[in-house]
């Protein structure tokens, strides 16, 4: 049997500040940081955002190997593991230089792999980088360069829905799941062993159908019915399902996912507001991700005026949900008081987490915005009584270093499906506006 050649992995900045743990998985293979990628991580590592977290952290963890060959060879990861080095910046060829001029970082960490390559032709040297410009750089020298994918999807088009129909069922358990007490054992379901928890089912024979939903611990199907939530009717199954995971207090942890105008945003302000007197606040955030990458202080006017416009979309949904009543009416009344009495906070994530998180309903709108890991960091927070809500679209990401695989609610949908604390419901229909649909589908 040959033996197995191992790789040399180049890491790009970008890959640490998504995961500064990168340098554990790649198992037997060596990793070589370019003094580049250090220079770099220094800029990061003050802050309290994602990315100045995962500086410190891989800078830290670098020290904890540091030896003297560090920058000689390199030294060992850890058991079983390859090498990790950091390599010094080599004098660039001259035809080199003509396409990539050295003042760049890019180019500097794009030299690194290339004369590596050079220096090692029976290794594969890989450059890995999130940046899919730098990667289209690389062809153009020869080099193979990848995503990180450790904690891709492996196929969105297979991602958990959270909902199916089940066709030819017995007339009878339909029957059933209209009388009392509405549920059914799932065992007498052909399907029932492929059933997951808090998994939402559209039960068909012939012209009769009923919405259910099976519930893990009594392993019963239980009928789903339509109701309203602090005025906001669900129009569709799919909105009568999220609104019945969203508002049960046994689900701490639940994922809404669609297009814009599927009414994600909407449905959970409505059922944090119908359940509100369970918990002892309703947090609302989302990521901050300026426009075109640029830094919030491109912006004009202070922090307040910065942060207005990214925050503007979750004041309309509250005031969707407010016109919903009179002006007299107690109920439009309570959400202006609990707004003044930060009952209901309106925030970015960033200000939010450092918050203590027991007894709180925590709504996280846009989190296809958030990293992997920074969605495990939120989740990972909660205490005691707190209940998750994450929504959003895989498929209209701002974040330039992720996409539809890679993103913090594709991964958080792939990971928790069939746990029993987790509920999650896939929006298609569109319920804004006949327009709103159109321009969502076509354009």
């Amino acid at each position: 049997m040959p033996v197995k050649t191992k790789k040399i992995f180049v890491i790009d900045t970008n890959v640490i500040l998504h995961d500064s743990s990168c340098i554990y998985k790649f198992e037997e293979h060596d990793v070589v940081i370019p003094i580049a990628v250090l220079e770099e991580l220094d800029q990061f590592k003050k802050g309290n955002e994602s990315l100045n977290f995962h500086a410190r952290e891989f800078v830290r963890a670098l020290d904890t190997l540091s030896g003297d060959k560090l920058f000689d060879g390199g030294v060992k990861i850890g058991r079983g593991m390859g090498n990790i080095s950091i390599r010094l910046d080599q004098e660039i060829e001259r035809e080199f230089a003509l396409s990539f001029p050295a003042g760049s970082p890019d180019h500097r960490i794009l030299h690194c792999a290339y004369s590596l390559n050079k220096k090692f032709p029976k290794r594969q040297v890989i450059l890995l980088t999130k940046d899919v410009n730098l990667r289209m750089k690389a062809k153009g020298v020869g080099l193979m360069a990848q995503d990180f994918v450790n904690d891709m999807v492996k196929d969105i088009d297979t991602l958990y829905t959270g909902r199916r129909v089940l066709e030819d069922v017995e007339e009878s358990l339909i029957d059933a799941l209209y009388q009392p007490p509405f549920e059914v054992a799932a065992e007498l379901f052909a399907e029932h062993k492929t059933f997951r928890p808090n998994e939402f089912f559209i039960v068909r024979c012939g012209k009769k159908s009923a919405l259910a939903t099976y519930e893990p611990i009594s392993q019963l199907m239980k009928r789903v019915d339509k109701f309203p939530s602090y005025g906001i009717t669900p129009r569709n199954s799919e909105q009568t399902f999220a609104l019945n995971a969203l508002i049960n207090p046994d689900i701490p942890l639940v994922s809404l996912c669609g297009k814009a105008g599927t009414g994600k945003t909407l449905l959970a302000l409505a059922a944090a507001l119908e359940k509100r007197k369970l918990y002892r606040q309703i947090y609302i955030g989302r990521p901050v991700v300026p426009l075109s990458n640029k830094d919030l202080g491109f912006l004009p006017g202070d922090i307040q005026s910065k942060l207005d416009p990214y925050m503007q979309p979750l004041f309309d949904n509250l005031g969707v949900i407010q016109n919903q009543f009179p002006e007299s009416d107690v109920k439009h009344r309570r959400i202006q008081e609990m707004l003044k009495e930060e009952k209901l906070v309106i925030s970015p994530l960033a200000y939010i987490r450092g918050r203590s998180l027991v007894n709180i309903y925590f709504i996280v709108d846009e989190a296809q915005n958030l990293t992997p890991h920074e969605v495990k960091t939120i989740i990972t927070r909660a205490g005691e009584g707190t209940k998750f809500v994450f929504t959003g679209d895989i498929y209209q990401i701002d974040h330039p270093y992720l996409d539809s695989r890679s993103n913090g609610l594709s991964y958080l949908i792939d990971k928790m499906k069939g746990q029993k604390l987790y509920a999650h419901v896939t929006l298609e229909k569109g319920e804004r506006s006949e327009l709103a649909e159109l321009a969502s589908d076509l354009l």
